[in-house]
């Protein structure tokens, strides 16, 4: 991948997977790398970016100023404290708002020039809705956990990707720990990479750091698992050559 401006996707095929939790992860380690990076949130009604980034109190706008045409996206956007490149436009909190796919496109093509990584956190499922909005993206990231039932989530959503011709697609393993594989639900990461049928980017463990740290609104400690992984796929969407973090 060659650097420049990047739309990256993060999707799934059900929800709790971790999308949120991974958007707010690549976002921080993008920004620290010192990429302009912009979050939008899109999960409608159960948006939690504000929370993620101990931000509920600050964040005056969201996405659904913009989408009514009473502000610009860019005086919508909340900067994170503490990460100088990292910004997030939060999804509306009226879980009955609807977006266009053409409308998301036309936010993102507005502002583009203006950031070297857009994240869109979509909302989790397998519609039509959701394929619209990432059609336009330089890349994919699917999201699954070892379980049965989201590893073919994933996989639906993959093939359907596939269909529609979009090959830029790359897989990360969510919640990954001793207990997930080698049981009798799982054997082994291959087995779920298999299934999917797109080329792996990340595992990331199930992290309790993470969960502290997203449920307090803290920012992610030094020394947590999740974080070196994150550092990693981060460098791989800037084109760098490092190996995977399992």
């Amino acid at each position: 991948m060659t650097k420049e401006p990047k739309l990256i996707a993060i999707t799934s095929g059900k929800g709790g997977t971790g999308k949120s939790s991974i958007s707010y992860g690549l976002g921080y380690t993008l920004a620290k790398q010192e990429n302009r990076t912009l979050i939008i949130e899109l999960d409608f009604g159960l948006r939690c970016l504000d929370l993620m980034f101990g931000m509920e109190d600050s964040v005056k706008y969201d996405l659904s100023n913009v989408l009514k045409g009473n502000m610009q996206l860019l005086d919508a956007v909340a900067r994170v404290p503490g990460v100088r490149d990292l910004e997030i436009l939060c999804a509306p909190k009226n879980a009955f708002m609807i977006a266009t796919a053409k409308q998301i496109a036309d936010i993102c093509r507005s502002i583009r020039k203006f950031y070297d990584f857009i994240i869109i956190d979509t909302g989790a499922g397998i519609n039509s809705h959701v394929f619209d909005i990432v059609e336009q993206a330089n890349l994919i990231l699917v999201v699954t956990t070892p379980d049965p039932v989201c590893i073919r989530d994933a996989t639906m959503m993959s093939d359907e990707f596939y269909r529609r011709g979009n090959k830029r697609q790359r897989l990360i393993i969510n919640k990954v720990s001793p207990q997930t594989i080698n049981s009798k639900m799982v054997k082994n990461l291959d087995e779920i990479i298999d299934a999917v049928g797109i080329q792996l980017i990340g595992v990331i463990p199930d992290d309790q750091m993470l969960k502290e740290a997203t449920g307090k609104g803290t920012p992610l400690p030094e020394n947590a698992p999740s974080l070196t992984v994150f550092n990693a796929i981060s460098k791989r969407l800037n084109g760098e050559q490092v190996p995977l973090m399992i």
